[in-house]
């Protein structure tokens, strides 16, 4: 099995850097010819989803779509798909960004029964507690 970092997989989704672009693709197709599975972690997930959003400026449709074309991939493992699958959900039917969704999954799916925060969106999700904010000491 060998593991994708963020800056693989997002030459090969944005085809952004051509020569890395090709690098990257070349490998993946060459990983998947000899058999060789590909994984792809959750943290490898959040950053891309940065990536995606901040520096190519895709829109959250976009962002969930890439990931749900990821998730479809048959050569291609993802780590706990079903938490996953669950902040691509969150996301697309709410206000809290992707880190939250993704994390308030993983913390569900970990055996959490809730995830303290002091973002307003985020608590806006089933299972997140918003800690009150107090000014000063």
């Amino acid at each position: 099995m060998i593991g994708l970092d963020t800056n693989v997989l997002v030459r090969f989704l944005l085809r952004d850097d051509l020569i890395q672009a090709e690098q990257a693709r070349a490998a993946i197709e060459d990983a998947v010819a000899d058999g060789t599975p590909l994984f792809v972690s959750l943290l490898t997930i959040m950053e891309t989803e940065w990536v995606l959003r901040s520096c190519a400026k895709l829109d959250k449709k976009k962002v969930i779509t890439t990931f749900r074309t990821l998730l479809e991939a048959r050569d291609l493992q993802i780590e706990q798909e079903g938490a996953l699958e669950e902040a691509l959900f969150l996301y697309e039917g709410g206000k809290a960004d992707f880190a939250d969704c993704l994390m308030t999954s993983q913390y569900c799916r970990l055996g959490c029964s809730a995830m303290f925060t002091f973002d307003q969106n985020a608590a806006k999700l089933s299972g997140v507690i918003l800690l009150p904010v107090s000014s000063g000491a």
